[in-house]
């Protein structure tokens, strides 16, 4: 929304209070904006838990980005504050604390932070307000591939599953026909984003290797901290390859116990999120031969302007490493910066219709330049591709960028099939 006078805001105040307008008042957010020159944005993310290196990484990346926009004069001549919530990984709590930031707290701008169960909970509670929202975060496809679920002023700004399982299914289709393995077991966490991207990866996967058969499942919870039961029923059913959606903490903990009992020397595994830094590094003996994709890796895209980023999020963060979270919020502070700029308000239709298909620079793509996608709100072009884990720094290497083109007709294909076009 665009910025009021004093006398419009009490008037509106007033008119808010009475009878005709009741309704309207519930479901419009009340903003402080004429007292103040703050822009102040909502961060609804995780910052307690097993899973709390979401929202510390995600703020990691996040106020660096802010901190250099201040320094420069702020965005339309207002500083920004960023105004975070824990959600404690709850998406009722998620929803609650979104409404409270924008109803109570005053945020023109939501930037969700929350996982997949968060993000959709949140993506209700904007689709009420209308005010502009980028999710950060959220990686499930149906958030915004499915019409039903979309919301004219959300967006995603992070990779997505069905983007990673097509990457992830054509090099896993090369390793595997190389190294003849076609029984497959899987490891992911038991939630929206586990299941659909673990489905979605076997879809691509039999789409480039016809003859895979899935011969065991595990569905760990999110934060279960002993996996002793996944762990020996994988090996009991003795599959030759290993598909895992596990991350964060749970991925870490799960190499570090798998190593216990041997996992990783008698099976090839595929993780689609062991190219983390943090995770990395968390690992107390990282096996060599794990296929991985890249979540946040300083050395892919391997340029200067990676680099670069890499160096001053540390240098911003104590020395700790950059996650796959921290970059896709450093991009969307970024996306919003531009799209504020360009439509010259807060105003969530105005910054949204600026926002659509707007491209920016990036150092988290191979190509330099990032876009958000008009037609499904969501990012394209970022860095995407799998490599091989060795023990030291880098840890993962070899990697084997993803094709945008082969990304984009797969995909469309994948919406037809799933009614989304």
């Amino acid at each position: 929304m665009s910025n009021t006078s004093g006398p419009i805001l009490r008037r509106r105040t007033v008119l808010a209070g009475a009878a005709a307008g009741a309704a309207g008042a519930l479901s419009m957010p009340w903003v402080a904006r004429a007292d103040t020159k703050v822009l102040k944005i909502g961060i609804p993310t995780i910052l307690s838990g097993p899973i709390a290196l979401l929202g510390t990484s995600s703020r990691g990346g996040i106020q660096p980005e802010i901190d250099r926009i201040n320094a420069t004069g702020g965005l339309l001549g207002r500083q920004v504050q960023p105004i975070y919530r824990d959600s404690k990984g709850q998406p009722q709590e998620a929803a609650r604390v979104a409404r409270e930031l924008v109803n109570t707290d005053g945020c023109e701008i939501l930037l969700d932070a929350e996982a997949s169960s968060g993000a959709f909970a949140v993506q209700e509670v904007v689709r009420d307000l209308g005010v502009l929202c980028v999710h950060s975060n959220s990686e499930t496809s149906s958030l915004t591939a499915d019409p039903k679920l979309r919301v004219p002023t959300a967006f995603r700004c992070t990779r997505q599953g069905v983007h990673d399982s097509i990457v992830g299914g054509a090099h896993s289709a090369k390793v595997a026909t190389a190294k003849k393995l076609t029984k497959w077991a899987t490891c992911s966490p038991d939630y929206a984003y586990g299941r659909d991207t673990t489905s979605q990866f076997f879809e691509f996967l039999k789409h480039f290797q016809p003859n895979v058969e899935v011969i065991s499942q595990g569905w760990p919870k999110l934060g279960q901290p002993d996996f002793t039961e996944v762990i020996t029923k994988i090996l009991q059913a003795k599959p030759q390859a290993l598909y895992s959606a596990l991350y964060a903490g749970d991925l870490s903990a799960f190499v570090n116990q798998g190593n216990i009992y041997a996992l990783f020397g008698a099976m090839q595994v595929f993780a689609v999120n062991m190219g983390d830094q943090p995770v990395l590094t968390a690992v107390k003996s990282l096996p060599a031969g794990i296929q991985s994709a890249n979540r946040y890796l300083p050395n892919f895209p391997d340029t200067p302007a990676n680099h670069a980023w890499d160096a001053a999020y540390r240098k911003a963060n104590n020395n700790d490493y950059p996650t796959n979270w921290s970059w896709e919020n450093s991009t969307a502070i970024r996306f919003i910066e531009e799209a504020v700029k360009k439509a010259g308000s807060t105003d969530g239709k105005k910054a949204a219709e600026a926002l659509r298909g707007l491209t920016i620079d990036s150092p988290f793509s191979t190509t330099g330049k990032v876009t958000m996608r008009a037609e499904d709100q969501t990012l394209v072009g970022y860095a995407i591709g799998w490599g091989t884990t060795i023990p030291q720094a880098p840890f993962v290497t070899n990697m084997e960028a993803g094709d945008w083109g082969q990304i984009f007709e797969l995909e469309t294909e994948w919406k037809k099939q799933n009614h989304y076009l």
